[in-house]
């Protein structure tokens, strides 16, 4: 794991804190589900799970690998492939998925707040660092939310929830005030 610079801005860490909040929702779903169901889609225009979970970590070992110097697009990127199921296990599937996960971490954790404001590119399109950031996170969130939304789809009555359930709002409240 790359080393820190000592002048972290306060967004890299809280874009640090939702990567992994982000990541815990997504294995927590999948925590959920048998092996088979990971490979299940909705319908004909949907991705099942490993897809997605294939695709974001594709997504991140392209952005995140030398992020401030290359383009965020790597020649090497197998875009298409990471839309193919063909994920043996759950052990591979989670392999390629921390993979990718641990990349994001590393580069993001190697960013000072000077880099942020520093120009990088996106398919040759020009950004600052900070603009790509928040870019990934929103795309990173929108992933995840499918992959809750499938996992609570086919574990129907099963389905422990991963936030506040329905009709707990007001005693979830009352719990958390009294600390």
């Amino acid at each position: 794991m790359a080393e820190p610079k000592t002048d972290p801005d306060p967004l890299l860490g809280d874009v640090m804190a939702t990567c992994r909040s982000q990541k815990r929702l997504a294995e927590r779903a999948i925590a959920q589900l048998s092996d088979d169901q990971l490979h299940l889609a909705l319908d004909e225009n949907t991705n099942c799970i490993v897809v997605i979970m294939k695709h974001l970590a594709g997504n991140m070992t392209s952005r995140w690998t030398d992020f401030l110097t290359t383009d965020g697009e790597k020649p090497s990127r197998n875009r298409d492939g990471e839309f193919v199921d063909d994920v043996r296990s759950r052990d591979e599937l989670m392999a390629i998925w921390e993979a990718g996960w641990v990349r994001l971490f590393d580069a993001l954790g190697s960013l000072g707040g000077t880099d942020l404001d520093k120009q990088v590119k996106l398919r040759g399109e020009p950004q600052t660092a900070r603009q790509a950031i928040l870019g990934q996170l929103s795309h990173y969130g929108y992933h995840v939310g499918q992959i809750v939304l499938i996992a609570a789809h086919l574990a129907k009555d099963r389905w422990e929830w991963l936030t506040i359930p329905p009709g707990q709002s007001e005693a979830y409240n009352k719990r958390v005030w009294k600390r």
